[in-house]
Order: C-alpha cells, then sequence, then structure tokens
C-alpha cells in the first residue's frame, strides 16, 4: 500500500474562508452534495472531495483540478446541505481564488476582487478618457466620434480600446496556459493517462457547441431561472460584438472623415451600402442592448429570489453584475439622450465607455474570466475522458 504526505497550507483554509466560503468547516463530509448535484460526473464526482481538499488546505490539488471550474454553482448542494456548508459558495471562492493563481499580472486579480480597489480601477479608464477630450463638450447636435467633437474615435477612442482588448487577450491567454499546465500536471502526478483518443480539436468543439446550448445549466433544480438568464446575457454579448465589428467596418469605409481617409487612402462606397450597413447594426445592437439589460435584472431577481437556499454572492459577483447592468442601461440611455439632442448624452457616454473599459480592460481578473477558465475546463474534460 502507497503512502502520500500531505502538506495542509492553514493560510490556503483561512483564505477560502475569508473569500466567501465562511460556511467550509460547517462540511462533515456526508456527500449529499456529490448525490444531489446533476451536473458532477457519476465517477470521481464532486463537490465532496473538493469540500475535503479545502479543509485540509490542499492548495495544489484544488487549482490544479477542472472540477472547480466544471462546477455551474446551481446551488442545489447548497440548498440540499444539512449542515449549511454552502458547497456552491465554497466553490465559487476557490475559483476567485485560482483566478489570482493563474493571472498575469497576479496583482491586478487581487487589486479587482478587493472593493478598497474599485474607485482607483474605475479612475484609469476616466482619466484616459479626459485626456483624450471628454471635458470638451461640442456645440452643435448632440454626435459622438466625429472629426473635431466630442472624443474624435479614430484618434483617441478606437486605439485605446484596441489596445486594452490586445492587453486582455494577452493575459488571458497567459493565465489559461497556466491552467491548463497545472491541469497536465495534477493527471501526470496522478498516474493516470487520457482514456480517449479525442483530438483537442474536436474537444473545443464538442465544447463550444456544449456551451452555445447552456445544457449544464439546464441541469440545474434550485436555480432553475439561471439558464434563461445566462443565455439572454450571453447571446446578447455576442450580439453586441457583432454591431461593434460592422460599426467599425462602418468607421474605417466612410468617404468622409473613416479611418483609411483620415490615412490618407480615401476609398469609394456607396452611401446606400453604408446607410443599410448602419440600419443592421443599430437593430441588432439594440435588440442586444435590450436582452442584456433583460438578462442581468434576471440574474439579479434569481439571486435575491434564491438568496436563503443558495446564498447571495460576493463582492465578486455583484462586481460583475453591477458592471454588465451599468453597461447596459448606461449605453441605452446614451443613445436615447443623443437622439433627443440632449447634452447629457456627453457625460452618460463617458460613464457607459468607463464600465465597457472595465469590463474588458480587467476581464482576466474577474468573474468575466469564468467562461473561458470553465470552457478550458471542459475541454481538458473531454480530452482526458472525465466527461
Amino acid at each position: 500500500m502507497s503512502e502520500r504526505i500531505l502538506n495542509p497550507d492553514l493560510g490556503f483554509v483561512k483564505e477560502v474562508i475569508k473569500s466567501g466560503g465562511e460556511s467550509l468547516k460547517k462540511c462533515y463530509q456526508c456527500a449529499t452534495c456529490s448525490v444531489v448535484c446533476n451536473v458532477t460526473p457519476d465517477e470521481n464526482p464532486f463537490p465532496r472531495k473538493e469540500m475535503i481538499q479545502a479543509q485540509w488546505g490542499l492548495k495544489d490539488e484544488l487549482f490544479r483540478n477542472p472540477d472547480i471550474w466544471l462546477c455551474h454553482q446551481c446551488s442545489d448542494c447548497t440548498a440540499y446541505c444539512p449542515r449549511g456548508a454552502k458547497p456552491g459558495e465554497v466553490l465559487n471562492a476557490i475559483r476567485k481564488m485560482s483566478l489570482q493563481e493563474f493571472s498575469v499580472p497576479g496583482f491586478l486579480a487581487r487589486m479587482v476582487n478587493q472593493p478598497v480597489f474599485l474607485l482607483l480601477l474605475l479612475a484609469v479608464p476616466l482619466a484616459a478618457l479626459l485626456a483624450s477630450g471628454a471635458g470638451h463638450v461640442p456645440a452643435g447636435p448632440v454626435e459622438f466620434g466625429k472629426p473635431g467633437g466630442f472624443l474624435f474615435s479614430l484618434k483617441y477612442i478606437d486605439p485605446l480600446f484596441t489596445s486594452v482588448a490586445v492587453l486582455a487577450l494577452l493575459s488571458l491567454f497567459l493565465g489559461i496556459r497556466k491552467y491548463w499546465s497545472a491541469m497536465s500536471e495534477g493527471q501526470s502526478s496522478s498516474g493516470k493517462s487520457p482514456a480517449t483518443d479525442i483530438s483537442l480539436g474536436t474537444a473545443i468543439k464538442e465544447t463550444v457547441k456544449e456551451i452555445l446550448a447552456h445544457k449544464r445549466f439546464d441541469k440545474c433544480e434550485t436555480t432553475k431561472g439561471r439558464s434563461t438568464a445566462h443565455k439572454l446575457v450571453f447571446y446578447s454579448f455576442i450580439g453586441l460584438f457583432i454591431t461593434t465589428v460592422l460599426a467599425f467596418g462602418k468607421v474605417i469605409l466612410e468617404p468622409n472623415g473613416g479611418y483609411l481617409a483620415y490615412l490618407g487612402h480615401p476609398v469609394n462606397v456607396s452611401a446606400s451600402l453604408l446607410t443599410g450597413l448602419v440600419v443592421v447594426y443599430k437593430i441588432i445592437g439594440n435588440i442586444s442592448a435590450a436582452a442584456l439589460i433583460i438578462g442581468i435584472l434576471l440574474v439579479m431577481g434569481n439571486r435575491m429570489k434564491n438568496a436563503k437556499k443558495a446564498g447571495l454572492g460576493s463582492y465578486y459577483d455583484w462586481l460583475f453584475i453591477s458592471l454588465v447592468a451599468g453597461l447596459g442601461i448606461t449605453g441605452l440611455l446614451a443613445e436615447l439622450l443623443r437622439v433627443g439632442n440632449m447634452p447629457a448624452a456627453y457625460p452618460v457616454y463617458v460613464v457607459h465607455l468607463c464600465f465597457v473599459f472595465f469590463l474588458f480592460a480587467y476581464a482576466p481578473f474577474s468573474k468575466m474570466a469564468h467562461m473561458f477558465y470553465r470552457a478550458t475546463a471542459m475541454v481538458f474534460e473531454k480530452k482526458s475522458g472525465k466527461a
């Protein structure tokens, strides 16, 4: 019989409790959580083993375990736990700590998830926008992004937000790579080899199909409404991304004041084509914005309704929820004020851009990163044969 030496990290246990897992010590390993979970696999189920690993302070075991991300926090385990140990909340706290472990740079993940740094983090985009002319309100009709007008996008906004997006994607890629390496190391140390011959490409394709259908969210019982709310928010982000791409395409091709014209390479594009492009992206954008607002309000309502059974959530959860709500509301409000030719559209637009900057610049370090880390865990699950 082989022996294994465990090295508990008591500091880690205290950090889990401090990060939202206050009920960790209540768990007495009855396994109710794993029995009632509809998402966990039959072989090597969670979250029972993750609860004891957290109680013992086995940090490395947890962080290289894909199961902490395969948990979708349905909260069935929390609702049925006879001791009130709230496994869903504990695993959520561990996921937050996992982000801090793998994020590059790690200090940003710690800052994003501490309320004391909120104003400082918001000050960064505000200062950048003020430096680019957000304090100047031009005379005449309310317009955004016109040459000589408010926040001329070709000079300031597009380069700023493009740079932010590139840096965020690079940071996310580095974090995901570290996480994949940790999971691979965990599999190697366990002496297990992949149980399938499935290729990485096939695993990714199957994972994308599963995410688009939100199959695992549909298995939740205690928080059934989460599936609809998540779908609305998820698909609204896709719609808003398409809107951004089409709008940027219009900016590139516009004969007067477009990006190519600004660089000295004017193009001949028919006015009807540009008008049609505007109509299309405005329809997609407005529908997506409405879906985003409805979806995030449903998320809030579900949180409140199920607070007693599933827990209300921590700052970590509500920061992301509040940012998404702020993003949708200020975006729609800025459009309505602009259509009404009201100067109040300008400050509202600045607030909206601050939300956009915050949400995406800090995405690798906030709860928005969940979709990428969870997707990575799902790909690893399929590739390794855990599924």
